[in-house]
């Protein structure tokens, strides 16, 4: 853990503790949205890694997501993964010599899922797949008999199955969503861990165990406060709608568009799939039109994505993609694309091609005149930034969020900064286009589509979330506010803004039917619950009663009871899961003693802010206490220091107690990098007798007059070397692991009256009361050196403690509730230990025993 970039929040240990119960970790990790889980499952493979448990490992996961699994990994927990994607893959190949697999030469990998599951790459992962995989985002890998999501999935589904089938193979799944109704699906995911999983009953207590032993879901409300240390999460999340009604000119647009649109759909002349291109086309074409005048000019322009499909099931399968919210969709990066409305482009149909010319035509006369959705998206935006909130605008289109973004940075030039991230952009660039916009001054607006829905962490930047676009899947709505919703977030109210079309054809029914219903799960449950698979068919009904049979959408009567009921019965479901299947394999107080262990090892909060405190002041900063912690000048520090600190910092810096911490601020954590900095120059100046007295903080020896001492008490600072000797699965894996401790005795070294850890606690917290001239100090401290030897049998002796109780720490989480130790574990010190620093506390000269 002292090797580490992240301290964890005490409830993320439970799936740790879990992990290190199993001889080969089985777990499926299905915490709230914004919990933490890739903290949890990276401290597990930082673990398996370490102690040899694991040779290797492979997170799958989307090409959307790997970078900042790259960059979680490496910089948190110190694992250098290779990212293999299509964008990659060429340039890796061409480095590897005859006969030699990516996965042989590279032992962290980090693989786009949709990239890796195509049978002719799989088979070659699969043999040379490290034995620890990382599953994210596992719900798109589920498969029932029933399961939409075609090829795609069943392919993801199978891959897995082919990982799983190696006994010795470690298997972490990660989703937030592991049961979205369906209880086959969610055998088959847990059948992947187990294979009794599959159908053992679960009803039974000795079902529920088995499961325990596996799984771990939480919702926030179970670890808002966990070991009465509370996790920051925003209190509230606060929405609300904003309608608007479309201008003449735009009201005609969508009439005609309309005819046009019905009348495609009934033309049956040429065959079933041109049909159903055609009726795809159709929908893309009134998606585009509710988004903006530019992206429906471009859809108008453009031919039909499925417009070469050969049959029903490819035509169909290629128009849900573009048109509908798919949100495990494998397309995903390309979902942002204006979809085609062009059925056929051929000159056959050049008709209707010039038809939908003069029709994108007319669209695109539309931009620079007024557009009411327009408006109102500035007047939300507006409000935002006056309430103090930046916030993200998300739209469905690449075009739409282009169009929206020149409007807003024209507007609103001398109030925010406007910029856009979308699918056009690789994953990298998108981050470092928003990195760009946090380091610029001011308010902010990012205006973005579905591309940054999932994995990009903004938290730290934007408070609210406004959707221009409806999304016809509620879930997606969820990811959105997700990103801004989670751990991390300084606000304790975030907002969200609906902005929706009362004449549009298709919001109000959409809204109403889905998005509604959906927020009213989620404020009941606490927890967002997946809207059933069949919503697409109440898409369907809702676009065939606009297309088939001329009606407006406040006319159509639509029979929805079995969505509802479906959604219902799901909601139950997952309220009887929470409960049925919550973690009571490992207890709090368990949680809570390794915590403790962890905690005086590596130093306590207090510990932490009192030294920040002492270091700073004493090298010359103005510290200024605040509710949260402190502020330091940092311009007044040695230039050393200076130089360590993070670039662009705020002036003075602020230290905060607890998390979430402010971009450019730092927190009174050991994994601060500011604190890491203020720590080693603190370190290499006490060891550096050549620096300038003026700019050491601390020595190597010192002695001073207290009355928190009646007699002379001596002070050692020892740094003690433990050897480890794991069994891995290479064989014997040897680890050092290092610890410093104070200890010290009354008295003098030859009859030492050694101090329990509560004395020297206090004793280091003692204050000067009187001088000790320069000679008399000098004399101490030499008879204290010269007599260490005479304290190394006591040396020794903590040495041989600590490397007990580390050995006993390691056995302690790795036993199984009524079994044997899975395996031996050793562990000594190495002698003698370091002795980095002689400290001599003098009773006052008025009284006490020297």
């Amino acid at each position: 853990m002292a090797g580490l970039a992240v301290e964890p929040r005490p409830y993320q240990l439970v799936p740790l503790l879990m992990a290190m119960r199993q001889d080969v970790t089985r777990l499926l990790i299905s915490d709230d949205v914004g919990i933490g889980k890739t903290v949890e499952a990276g401290l597990v493979a930082a673990e398996l890694l370490a102690q040899g448990d694991a040779r290797g490992l492979a997170v799958l996961c989307s090409p959307a997501l790997a970078k900042q699994w790259q960059d979680e990994l490496r910089v948190k927990f110190g694992i250098d993964a290779e990212l293999v994607l299509p964008s990659t893959v060429t340039r890796l190949e061409r480095r590897l010599l005859l006969g030699e697999s990516l996965f042989d030469k590279h032992p962290h990998v980090i693989i786009s899922t949709d990239f890796i599951k195509q049978p002719r790459r799989r088979d070659d992962f699969v043999r040379a797949c490290p034995d620890l995989v990382i599953a994210d985002e596992a719900h798109t890998c589920i498969t029932d008999s029933t399961t939409r999501g075609g090829k795609g999935r069943h392919l993801r589904h199978e891959l897995l199955r082919q990982l799983a089938k190696d006994p010795q193979r470690h298997l972490i799944l990660v989703t937030a969503t592991p049961h979205s109704g369906k209880e086959e699906g969610f055998r088959n995911l847990l059948g992947l861990l187990d294979p009794r999983l599959a159908d053992v009953d679960l009803d039974q207590v000795a079902g529920r165990d088995l499961l325990a032993r596996h799984f771990v879901q939480r919702r926030r409300g179970d670890i808002r406060s966990y070991l009465d240390e509370d996790t920051p999460f925003p209190s509230d999340r606060q929405t609300r709608e904003e309608p608007y009604t479309l201008t003449p000119a735009y009201r005609k647009l969508v009439d005609e568009v309309l005819t046009y649109a019905r009348e495609s759909v009934r033309d049956a002349d040429d065959g079933t799939v041109r049909q159903r291109v055609r009726w795809w086309s159709a929908l893309a074409l009134l998606r585009a039109l509710a988004s903006s005048p530019r992206a429906a000019a471009v859809t108008l322009r453009t031919r039909a994505r499925n417009a070469d499909a050969t049959s029903t099931d490819e035509a169909d399968e290629l128009g849900r993609s573009a048109v509908l919210d798919l949100v495990d969709d494998e397309a995903l990066e390309a979902a942002d694309a204006s979809p085609g409305a062009d059925p056929t482009g051929s000159e056959k149909h050049n008709d209707g091609s010039r038809r939908l010319l003069a029709m994108a035509a007319q669209a695109a006369a539309l931009e620079g005149k007024p557009d009411a959705k327009l408006t109102t998206v500035t007047k939300v935006v507006q409000g935002l930034l006056a309430d103090g909130y930046d916030p993200i605008v998300f739209c469905r289109f690449i075009d739409t969020a282009e169009y929206v973004a020149e409007h807003l940075a024209a507007v609103l030039k001398k109030t925010a900064v406007v910029e856009y991230v979308t699918g056009t952009l690789a994953p990298p660039d998108r981050v470092a286009r928003i990195a760009d916009l946090g380091d610029k001054p001011g308010r902010k607006v990012l205006v973005a589509t579905d591309c940054l829905s999932e994995g990009v962490n903004l938290q730290q930047l934007f408070q609210a979330v406004v959707h221009y676009d409806l999304a016809w899947n509620p879930t997606r709505h969820e990811q959105r506010e997700g990103r801004v919703d989670r751990f991390g977030q300084t606000r304790d109210v975030v907002r969200a803004v609906t902005i929706y079309g009362r004449d549009n054809t298709i919001d109000g029914i959409v809204l109403d039917v889905l998005i509604r219903k959906h927020d009213q799960i989620r404020k009941a449950l606490g927890v967002s619950v997946p809207v059933p698979e069949n919503s697409d068919d109440v898409m369907t009904a809702v676009l065939e009663g606009v297309l088939l049979h001329d009606h407006a959408p406040e006319q159509l009567t639509l029979d929805i009871g079995h969505l509802q009921q479906d959604w219902d019965s799901t909601a139950e479901k997952e309220r009887q899961s929470r409960t049925k299947y919550a973690q009571l394999g490992i207890q709090p107080g368990e949680v809570a003693r390794e915590l403790a262990e962890i905690r005086a090892s590596l130093g306590t909060a207090t510990e932490i802010e009192t030294f920040a405190r002492e270091a700073l002041t004493s090298l010359g900063a103005a510290v200024i206490p605040t509710k949260t912690g402190f502020t330091a000048t940092t311009h007044t520090l040695p230039v050393g220091l200076r130089d360590a600190f993070t670039p662009g910092h705020r002036e003075p810096l602020p230290f905060h107690r607890d998390l979430p911490v402010p971009r450019h601020e730092a927190c009174l954590d050991r994994t601060d990098p500011e604190i890491g900095a203020l720590a080693r120059y603190v370190l290499d100046t006490a060891v550096d007798p050549s620096i300038d007295a003026r700019t050491r903080p601390a020595r190597r020896c010192g002695v001073m007059r207290t009355a928190a001492v009646t007699r002379r008490t001596t002070i050692l600072l020892v740094r003690y070397r433990l050897h480890l000797t794991l069994p891995g699965r290479d064989g014997d894996r040897p680890l050092v692991a290092e610890d410093a401790r104070a200890i010290a005795f009354r008295g003098s070294p030859a009859k030492p009256q050694w101090l329990d850890e509560t004395e020297v606690a206090t004793l280091l917290a003692a204050t000067p009361a009187g001088n000790v001239s320069p000679e008399a100090a000098r004399d101490f401290v030499t008879s204290a050196i010269t007599a260490a030897d005479d304290l190394r049998d006591a040396i020794d002796a903590t040495a041989d403690t600590l490397a007990d109780d580390l050995r006993a720490a390691h056995l302690r989480v790795r036993e199984s509730a009524g079994q044997r130790v899975r395996r031996r574990i050793s562990v000594t010190a190495q002698k003698p230990a370091d002795v980095l620093g002689v400290f001599v506390y003098l009773p006052p000269a008025d009284g006490g025993t020297s």
